[in-house]
């Protein structure tokens, strides 16, 4: 892959070499596959928002190899491969327990069932993220609270939320939305201020640093998903919880396996939520090369930034700060802001090009969420976000060509400024 302009870490210019940020043997398989589609590929083929089968083909005799000798072992619930990535990625993590469980969803519903929230109690969150977040607080008898979001983080708004605590406040719940990590030093002194617990949804952000300190291990419980699309994604569903809590992580073992610490004796009602053995096979053969492929989606971030600096758009901060302390973002998602979504939106579709929205409709204007306290409460950065946002493909494997196929259309959009 050839080489890419742009700014990276805050502003440095320099050369990027998207393939030189992917681990060796990985670059070399990738290398490979990469000079093989260039012989059939055109214009006239559609640019994905991200590349899974490029990412398989990367490691595929390694992932081929792991998933056969789960087949041949057929040791396929809770066995060892779920045992060895648990600790693995405890390990990458910089955590004391990482635990594995069925899917994002889930780790988000076993964090909040592991604080023994009791029905009523409230949770304060985002509008602006998957329902899955706001869900898993409503799954357990929990009422979430939305706090709007920080016009450039897209993330929650900490300054807002000291207005939203009341008497049943009992957990704050930020998400790390599009691989970029909330404040959580402001959230830590929130949290401390009011005797809160902290659940950190991490499902696009495994490998964001804040403060040099993975997101995950920030709060009380971190959340992860492994959906096949995430930056560590399985070929399925998959989840995990961390924590350094001794006692939650008992908890939360016993609650992802129906209540039980040894078979057939429960001692609270819990769920059937593990890990697949196949999946966490899956995930140890591509654990040691996470922070490869971030560092490549974030070099693709900064030769989208280079390319699109001069337009009237919001574009998404590269490595900065929050409040003085360092942010690492993995860019789950390349997301701009601008005022005329669906005219780019159409343009990049004439030229098969994928693009996304995330979110078009915030929570508290969902109709699942009709009648609940407080959704009639504006908030204004989220819906103003909501109705411009515009996700752009982000992957490991984007090439330069394709970076400025991509970028070409965006230009031939939105003017530059007289």
């Amino acid at each position: 892959m050839s080489g890419v302009t742009g700014a990276i870490e805050g502003g440095a210019a320099g050369y990027v070499d998207i393939g030189q940020a992917l681990p060796g043997a990985v670059r070399v398989e990738m290398n490979l596959h990469v000079q093989e589609k260039k012989q059939i590929m055109s214009t006239d083929e559609t640019l994905p928002m991200v590349d899974l089968r490029a990412n398989y083909r990367a490691l595929k005799s390694s992932i081929d190899a792991a998933v056969a000798d789960v087949l041949e072992k057929t040791n396929f619930i809770m066995g060892e491969k779920v045992k060895a990535f648990e600790a693995e990625a405890a390990e990458h993590l910089g955590c004391a327990h990482a635990i594995g469980c069925a899917n994002g969803t889930d780790a988000l519903q076993l964090a909040l069932m592991a604080l023994e929230l009791q029905p009523g109690d409230e949770v304060l969150t985002t509008p602006f993220t998957f329902i899955a977040t706001a869900e898993a607080i409503m799954a357990v008898g929990a009422v979430p609270v939305f706090v709007d979001i920080d016009p450039v983080t897209y993330n929650m708004d900490v300054s807002l939320a000291a207005r939203k605590i009341g008497p049943r406040t009992k957990a704050l719940l930020p998400v790390h939305l599009f691989g970029q990590p909330t404040d959580m030093l402001a959230i830590r002194e929130l949290a401390t201020a009011h005797d809160l617990r902290i659940v950190e949804d991490c499902a696009q952000s495994f490998g964001a640093l804040y403060d040099g300190k993975a997101t995950g291990t920030l709060g009380d419980i971190g959340c992860f998903s492994f959906f096949p699309s995430k930056n560590l994604g399985a070929f399925g569903d998959g989840g995990m919880v961390t924590t350094d809590d001794d006692e939650l992580a008992v908890r939360l073992r016993m609650f992802r396996a129906h209540g039980s610490e040894r078979r057939y004796h429960h001692k609270v009602v819990g769920c059937n939520s593990r890990l697949d053995e196949i999946q966490a096979a899956i995930l140890r053969v591509k654990l040691p090369h996470i922070e490869g492929f971030n560092e490549a989606r974030r070099a693709v971030a900064a030769a989208y930034d280079e390319r699109l600096r001069d337009l009237p758009l919001q574009r998404p901060p590269l490595a900065h700060s929050l409040g003085g302390v360092p942010i690492r973002p993995v860019f789950h998602q390349y997301t701009l802001v601008l005022e005329d979504r669906e005219a780019l939106r159409e343009a990049l579709d004439e030229r098969r090009i994928a693009s996304a929205v995330y979110y078009p409709i915030p929570l508290h204007r969902q109709e699942a969420f009709a009648g609940m306290p407080g959704v009639d409460e504006r908030h204004p950065v989220t819906e103003r976000v909501a109705e411009r946002c515009l996700s752009l493909p982000i992957f490991p494997e984007l090439s330069t060509e394709q970076i400025e196929r991509v970028t070409d259309v965006v230009r031939s959009v939105v003017a530059v400024p007289a």
